[in-house]
């Protein structure tokens, strides 16, 4: 890897760290040439702005990670009941990357950028419909295979896993305590449970 092209990943996981854990509207440039101890000029050079900066973070640093974690596991899905939660159960209590005082990083972006940047919620709504396909895609191919019941709409199905997922990120983030996210998987077993 190039000398510039490592500033610039420093430069995106820097920021992104502290975006994370500040906030995207509370984060200054001043404050990621500070951290990645860049000039003002590398910082310019690799980024004509903060959202450009914040976009190339949701492509190359939010997209492969979620690629990894959240739509290649249920790609590869052979049993999608079993794969959905144990997906969510990695997410939620043993993914390191994942902080419960901080939630969910795609759902901060979006609940804080996508009112105001065109270009954020572009960006975001790709990645969230992809999972969201994925899942579709997995919940079709396991009624095929009658391990889902037919009569159940993936779509809905689908929504139900993002929305209570994002859900009980914010109440963990809310309690600093990832006890809901115990009780919270139980209701999630049970409800996978009873797709079959």
């Amino acid at each position: 890897m190039s000398k510039a092209a490592n500033t610039r990943l420093t430069i995106l996981h820097k920021a992104f760290e502290l975006i994370y854990t500040k906030g995207y509207q509370t984060t200054s440039i001043d404050e990621i040439i500070a951290t990645t101890k860049v000039t003002k000029g590398a910082f310019y050079y690799h980024f004509k702005t903060k959202d450009e900066m914040g976009i190339a973070i949701i492509e190359e640093i939010l997209k492969p990670t979620m690629m990894k974690h959240f739509i290649e596991p249920i790609e590869k899905s052979q049993n999608p009941i079993d794969d959905f939660y144990n997906m969510i159960s990695y997410l939620l209590m043993d993914d390191p990357f994942l902080q419960v005082k901080y939630g969910c990083p795609v759902g901060n972006l979006t609940q804080e950028m996508s009112p105001w940047n065109n270009n954020f919620t572009e960006a975001l709504r790709e990645l969230v419909s992809q999972w969201k396909l994925t899942i579709i895609k997995a919940i079709e191919k396991g009624q095929e295979e009658g391990l889902i019941r037919r009569d159940v709409i993936a779509e809905q199905v689908a929504l139900f896993i993002l929305s209570g997922y994002w859900g009980i990120r914010n109440f963990g983030k809310l309690q600093n305590n990832n006890s809901v996210y115990v009780v919270y998987l139980q209701g999630f077993k049970k409800y996978l449970n009873n797709l079959k």
